[in-house]
């Protein structure tokens, strides 16, 4: 058995899953959920998702897929040094992506848009729709059919949903599931959830420099302004005066990471050792997170994230990618919202009349699930006259 903390997710005491089964003989609950991930249709396609470029930009730049398991990296890391159940740490960061749109952050906005009419669209939301209906694998149940810490880490790795001033409506995704499921939504989720959410925070964070300098959006200058990466930049110049671009640019990353880690680690424990939780509950229930940065990281971070939304997010080759994304996921949305009979058969089924809101959350699954390959296929056969209809391709 492993050395977890007291305060620790354990296996053997998970509230188990919404359909009972019988348990593995030779991996945990947790090992379970993360493997059923991995084997998930939806994981799969996250190879062909990117979170900032279009997937054909270029194959050097970051997809969803490779974020994710830079993400579980880091997440594992952090955990095992906490004593933390690394594998709920790790299935949480694989699955933290599930739900989101082909071409990034320009489809999900586009998404959000045109389902604002109709309940909404949310990534996380979507997240838990994929792991708990759309994903069609077992004969006993539609889902994954994942444990009660693994679904609230999805849903609440950013914290409690209800419950605070100021809190928005609960997305429709989630507010339908917790009809039948309770996932607590007014409390803290466990600290390996925790540790999902700021390993994201550091991994796109980091890894968007090295994408963003490789691309030519911004240069080395320029980030210098960052004090906190321009410190850095400044430290392996000195050590290594003669490195090239590319390893330069890798030191400073896999250095920031470092830096970071290490600070989430030091702040975590001192959090802990304040707190003084004894369960897992006791974490849930503290009424603010217990992992995270230092106020000094954080404001790093604050500064790096200041940095890249001018520089990278609202560069001008990438405005242009975006605009091209949204009218993608417009024109497809409008077209199958009103003529519901263009979707493949098997997406008809859950379908209703033109413009119904049965058929536009048919529709949204159907296009929040395309990669981005898939989606300009589905374009290209449906508005071009001179494209073959039936032309087959792997979404």
């Amino acid at each position: 058995m492993e050395d977890f903390a007291s305060y620790a997710c354990k296996p053997e005491a998970s509230r188990g899953r919404l359909h009972d089964e019988p348990e593995s003989a030779t991996r945990s609950c947790f090992q379970r959920d993360r493997d059923r991930i991995i084997h998930a249709a939806a994981f799969r396609r996250l190879q062909y998702k990117t979170q900032v470029f279009v997937n054909h930009e270029g194959d050097f730049f970051r997809t969803r897929l490779t974020h994710s398991l830079e993400v579980s990296q880091i997440a594992r890391s952090i955990a095992q040094n906490l004593r933390l159940n690394q594998y709920l740490a790790e299935t949480l960061a694989l699955a933290h992506d599930l739900g989101h749109t082909p071409f990034g952050h320009a489809g999900e906005f586009a998404l959000e848009e045109l389902m604002e009419p109709f309940g909404g669209f949310d990534h996380n939301a979507q997240s838990l729709r994929v792991v708990t209906k759309l994903e069609k694998r077992y004969a006993d149940f539609d889902g994954l059919n994942l444990t009660w810490e693994t679904l609230e880490g999805v849903v609440k790795h950013n914290g409690p949903l209800t419950g605070f001033p100021g809190a928005k409506p609960l997305p429709w995704a989630i507010r339908e599931y917790a009809k039948e499921h309770d996932l607590e939504l007014d409390t803290y989720a466990g600290a390996e959830a925790q540790i999902a959410a700021v390993s994201d925070d550091v991994a796109y964070n980091n890894h968007d420099i090295d994408d963003g300098l490789r691309a030519g959006l911004f240069t080395v200058q320029d980030i210098r302004e960052v004090d906190f990466v321009g410190r850095t930049f400044a430290e392996v110049e000195t050590l290594y005066p003669d490195l090239d671009f590319s390893r330069t640019v890798h030191e400073v990353v896999r250095r920031t990471i470092g830096m970071m880690v290490e600070d989430i680690l030091a702040e975590t424990r001192a959090r802990l050792a304040d707190a003084k939780p004894r369960t897992a509950d006791d974490v849930r229930r503290y009424g603010a997170p217990l992992v995270g940065f230092s106020e000094a990281m954080a404001k790093n971070d604050r500064e790096l994230k200041e940095f890249l939304f001018p520089h990278m997010y609202r560069h001008y080759k990438l405005n242009r990618m975006t605009s091209k994304a949204k009218r993608v996921v417009r024109d497809l949305f409008d077209l199958f919202l009103s003529e519901p009979g263009t979707l493949p058969t098997e997406w008809q089924v859950g379908a209703a009349g033109p413009g119904d809101a049965a058929t536009a959350r048919v529709v949204a699954d159907y296009i929040a699930g395309m990669t981005d390959r898939h989606a300009l296929d589905e374009h290209k056969r449906l508005f071009d006259l001179q494209a073959r209809t039936s032309e087959f391709t792997l979404g």
